[in-house]
């Protein structure tokens, strides 16, 4: 069974192009204990949006999981974890967060609740309803 999540990343410190370019990436850096936990949730083949934060506020393509959760080595403490992401594809149309927000079928969804969690769960219905708006089939 396929899990749907979504992360976020600045774009300014790495982006969805240099995502694509490098294909397949360690998603490191996350030092929120609930972003870990689910980050350690996560399963090789499992979905993520790949969500532009503070500069564009977007979801702007689609990842995968391919590694599980391993020690990051960007860490210079704690027991903190990366999963490896490879690009799957860009949305045909990104979604905005103010789209997300003014659309009540999303309400509950992690993105608008906890706005500030950097790796948060989708659910199957958010996920469809996400990639319908982004154009994807």
């Amino acid at each position: 069974m396929t899990n749907y999540w979504l992360v976020k990343s600045e774009p300014d410190a790495f982006s969805w192009e240099q995502q694509v370019k490098n294909r397949v990436e360690p998603w490191t850096g996350v030092r929120n204990h609930s972003a870990k936990l689910n980050l350690m949730a996560m399963k090789k083949g499992d979905l993520a949006f790949f969500y532009h934060s503070n500069i564009g506020k977007e979801i702007v393509g689609i990842v995968k999981v391919v590694a599980e959760a391993y020690p990051d080595p960007t860490a210079e403490s704690g027991a903190w974890v990366c999963v490896d992401m490879q690009a799957v594809q860009p949305l045909p149309r990104p979604v905005s967060l103010a789209t997300i927000k003014s659309d009540p079928r999303f309400k509950d969804l992690a993105l608008v609740r906890l706005s500030r969690l950097s790796v948060a769960p989708v659910s199957a219905e958010h996920w469809a309803a996400l990639c319908e708006l982004g154009g994807v089939k």
